[in-house]
């Protein structure tokens, strides 16, 4: 079959596509010579793909993709295919991955967006690439659907398929890379939701995997479209200083490489850059400016050293780096006697440069590099490690299976559940006997007697953590060793949940507390019903159901879960009449003095909000977590029992929502403004000095007129930190005064307060 079969001109539909607003003339001669450049950009990079088998199989998953994605256009007025060639592309050449999966790249959309279905994918390709575009087909709606259940339900069969080939994982990612990269073409609403579930949920998957470089730029485009002012003002800044840091790493790295040729080891060094959004983090949660931010990059010496000898090796080279910088000791990262659980090797070292600042140096071999690089995917090139592929996932993937194994109708809860099994960071701890287990920062000694057996975590009552006594909440470190103490009399509790960090301890807690709650059920409606016996009560369901009316509980179980605990006394229930078996309730008195929930607007003025497409006047309060004022982007969130709160989009708390409850969140934009006065709170630095504190007031109450709610200051060895809460109109009235403030002689920082003032 040839390919001009499908690039006919033909078999394209000569129009005009409406793209901004105006017509746009396609060329469908260059648009075909441009798709056959992009697949033969494709094949170069598939390093994995020799034989002429298997680039005859990537040719016809081509053609196919192509017939069927003809009529298909994206966004920004391209071909669609356009799409499917970069998610191969990216899949053959970033990932590594096999023809199997560059295959299943190309075809990946197509069983969801057009006429072909997944027995013609197993007609055409085979059993293998039917399952594998059968999970990606489920994964594209795992975010999509507002029924929660829905929701819940299509992210476990993912997470089935996950566990079969975690091939459908690595090409959604690469999905995920190349729609970040086009985002720009799509609505502020769109890009918002997709940046937050980016951030939310595909980072972490791909931190797990060990695919470093694409967790890093998915966290940096996700910022860039969640909170575009500071993406482009550190970037900037990156821009501006990378003259300097360039002068500075080549002077660093001079004696390292002097003693590297001495030792006769091949070796390349690398500075890696600290991501966009790693800075922006520091930045906000840690109040650190730009400029005292001094980790801005890691140096990296990746050495040619066969898998007998680089250990010794990396070993070696740290022993040269410490020779001329003195390292930290607690910065001491050993990755290669005990590797992380995603593959993941190296040595990571902090050493203090001659001008004073930390630089970090990562030291690891050409193979520890490539499985750092691409992550899962790479193992398959290294079959002779000494743990397979397959080896290296088993462990993550029993964590999953668990979650699984205990399915929960709340879609968030499930999700939450799931996220726990994404810690980045572990520590690794023993057993009595000396086993090492793995398990994630901040986990507890819960977490231990569960991660050893359900049976041990139930009936744990303690442990001996290095022989001392210790509880149940008690926070493990690396290297301790821990004996846990167990009672035949003791049972889970609710408050185990808050202590427990793993997903598997708290899934495990939880189907243990639903066994025990649903014996105590038995027996409440055991007593119930011989309470009806001895008031001549029949047992019949409406009687059951009035209740549970009577009592508020909601559910039967609840009712009978209360009356076995005692909370419900069945001595004491006399307010109700018996008639022919049937109950029937005195007639409560109206309650006058109940209150109720009214939500309405502000009073802002002129300064309304408009919510949702059709920009209607609804009422809405303000929340409190990020004090939105006019001028702000902001979008509005339906909560439980207190109407529309309106958030701004870089609110600490708008990616959960925007990700967890996606069908909650509302278009919201500020209508107008007007000069009316909305609360805000700002926080700045500088050196201390006489009159400091008065030219501050000065330019607030007097240059500047702007009520103040509440201000303090606190000095300490000639450096100064003060706090205070304005009233300002809008956006504009706010940069104003921060600009004013910053020209002060002394002020270092002028940043907004995120939350309350406090």
């Amino acid at each position: 079959m040839s390919f001009d079969h499908f690039f006919n001109k033909k078999s394209f539909v000569h129009k005009s596509f409406g793209l901004a607003s105006r017509a746009v003339e396609i060329d469908l001669e260059e648009e075909r010579k441009e798709i056959l450049r992009r697949y033969r950009s494709l094949l170069r990079v598939c390093n994995r793909s020799k034989t002429r088998a298997d680039r005859a199989k990537i040719r016809k998953a081509f053609e196919v993709a192509v017939e069927a994605h003809k009529d298909m256009r994206r966004k920004s007025g391209e071909p669609y295919i356009y799409h499917p060639l970069a998610v191969a592309k990216i899949a053959a050449e970033e990932l590594g991955l096999d023809t199997l999966a560059i295959v299943c790249a190309l075809l990946h959309d197509t069983v969801e967006d057009t006429y072909i279905t997944l027995e013609d994918i197993q007609n055409l390709f085979g059993k293998k690439e039917r399952i594998i575009i059968d999970g990606l087909t489920k994964i594209s709606g795992v975010f999509d659907h507002q029924n929660t259940s829905q929701q819940a339900e299509n992210f476990r069969k993912m997470l089935l398929t996950l566990s079969d080939d975690v091939r459908v994982i690595l090409i959604k990612l690469a999905d995920r890379l190349h729609n970040m990269r086009t985002l720009d073409h799509m609505s502020r609403e769109k890009q918002l939701k997709i940046a937050s579930e980016t951030l939310f949920m595909y980072a972490p998957l791909a931190h797990r995997l060990g695919l470093y470089n694409i967790k890093t730029e998915l966290e940096d485009l996700s910022l860039k479209f969640k909170d575009p002012e500071s993406f482009e003002d550190i970037s900037g800044k990156l821009q501006k200083t990378q003259a300097v840091r360039t002068r500075f790493i080549n002077q660093f790295i001079l004696p390292i490489k002097r003693s590297l040729d001495e030792m006769k080891l091949g070796y390349e060094i690398k500075s890696r850059p600290k991501s966009i959004y790693s800075i922006y983090n520091k930045i906000h949660q840690k109040g650190v400016p730009f400029e005292e931010i001094y980790d801005l990059f890691a140096i990296r010496i990746i050495i040619d050293s066969d898998e007998d000898h680089e250990k010794s090796d990396c070993w070696r080279v740290y022993s040269a780096v410490t020779d001329f910088y003195q390292p930290s000791p607690e910065r001491l990262r050993d990755w290669i006697s005990i590797p992380k659980s995603s593959g993941y090797e190296a040595l990571h070292t902090t050493v203090m440069s001659p001008t004073g600042k930390w630089v970090e140096v990562q030291i690891r071999s050409t193979r520890m590099d490539e499985l750092a690089e691409k992550g899962y995917a790479a193992h398959w090139k290294y079959k002779s490690a000494i743990e397979s592929p397959e080896t290296i996932m088993d462990k993550w993937l029993s964590q999953v299976k668990e979650v699984l194994d205990s399915p929960s109708d709340n879609a968030i809860e499930f999700i939450d559940n799931f996220k726990l099994s994404l810690f980045s960071e572990e520590i690794y701890v023993f057993t009595p006997n000396g086993d090492l287990k793995t398990l994630p920062k901040g986990s507890t000694t819960i977490d231990f007697a569960f991660h050893i057996h359900s049976q041990i975590g139930n009936h744990c009552i303690g442990a001996k953590v290095n022989t001392k006594l210790v509880p149940l909440s008690h926070k493990l470190r690396s290297g301790d060793q821990i004996e846990i103490l167990t009672s035949k009399k003791q049972r889970p509790k609710e408050e185990w949940l808050h202590i427990a960090v793993t997903a598997s301890a708290r899934q495990k807690i939880k189907a243990a507390l639903k066994e025990e709650r649903k014996i105590i059920v038995d027996e409440g409606k055991e007593m119930l019903n011989k309470h009806f016996s001895q008031i001549k009560v029949d047992w019949l369901s409406v009687n059951v159901d009035e209740l549970v009316r009577h009592f508020d509980t909601f559910t039967s179980s609840e009712l009978f879960y209360r009356i076995a605990k005692q909370r419900i006394l069945l001595d004491e229930m006399k307010s109700f009449k018996v008639e022919g078996g049937r109950i029937k309730f005195y007639k409560k008195k109206s309650n006058t003095t109940s209150q109720q929930l009214i939500t309405s607007s502000p009073s802002f003025g002129n300064n309304t909000v408009l919510i949702g497409d059709n920009t209607q006047k609804v009422d809405f309060t303000l929340a409190t977590c990020c004090n939105p004022i006019p001028g702000d982007e902001v979008f509005g969130f339906t909560t439980v029992g207190e109407g529309i709160k309106i958030h701004r989009t870089t609110c600490v708390n708008a990616q959960e929502m925007m990700s967890k409850y996606a069908y909650r969140v509302i278009k919201a934009r500020w209508n107008s403004q007007n000069l009316v006065q909305f609360e805000v709170g700002l926080k700045f630095t500088g050196i201390d000095d006489v009159g400091l504190v008065q030219k501050i007031t000065n330019i607030i109450s007097t240059d500047m007129n702007v009520n103040m709610r509440a201000i303090s200051f606190e000095a300490r060895d000639g450096i100064f930190e003060g706090k205070v809460v304005v009233l300002v109109h809008d956006t504009d009235h706010l940069s104003t005064l921060m600009q004013n403030l910053k020209e002060i002689d002394g002020v270092l920082t002028v940043d907004r307060i995120e939350s309350e003032f406090s």
